[in-house]
């Protein structure tokens, strides 16, 4: 099967390797950043609500700083989800990775590892918000899938929207 690329600032998309979802947020960039990037908004909106919560989140938003989200389920331990940021360029770019962990170094893990890339930009008084998972292969991909991730971040994507219309 030939796959098409579709090129963006720093990377191509590999309709194989990598999932894309994409949401308009009728708020400013500024709430959606805000509601991104600071730990208790994040906690209100990044686990599905009928799936868990958020116990704990730590963001250092610098390059080779913490990006950490632990989650409960039930009433099950918190479960640490600890990264590395690679990128950040305020209101525009925020890019961290699974597979290192702060500090840049190596790091140990049992989910499927990605990159995510988040964009958004000012679409008239709103915010066009993309975030794209980079998986190593396809079988990284095909494994994201079937774990329901997709539709989990579908989810989170929601809440996160519903989360910045409750900030303004």
């Amino acid at each position: 099967m030939a796959t098409q690329a579709t090129t963006t600032r720093h990377f191509a998309i590999d309709p194989t390797r990598d999932l894309v979802l994409e949401r308009f947020v009728d708020a400013p960039v500024r709430l959606v950043w805000e509601a991104l990037t600071t730990p208790e908004h994040v906690k209100q909106w990044y686990m599905p609500r009928p799936w868990g919560a958020v116990a704990h989140c730590e963001l250092d938003l610098r390059p080779g700083g913490i990006f950490r989200i632990d989650i409960t389920v039930g009433d099950g331990p918190a479960i640490p989800n600890v990264g590395c940021v690679l990128e950040v360029v305020p209101r525009e770019r925020f890019v961290y990775t699974s597979m290192l962990f702060p500090g840049y170094r190596p790091a140990v893990f049992d989910d499927v590892p990605i990159t995510a890339v988040i964009t958004m930009e000012p679409v008239g008084s709103g915010t066009r918000y993309v975030f794209t998972a980079l998986h190593r292969d396809e079988a990284d991909c095909e494994k994201g899938r079937a774990s329901g991730w997709l539709e989990g971040t579908g989810i989170a994507l929601d809440q996160l929207v519903a989360h910045v219309h409750a900030m303004r």
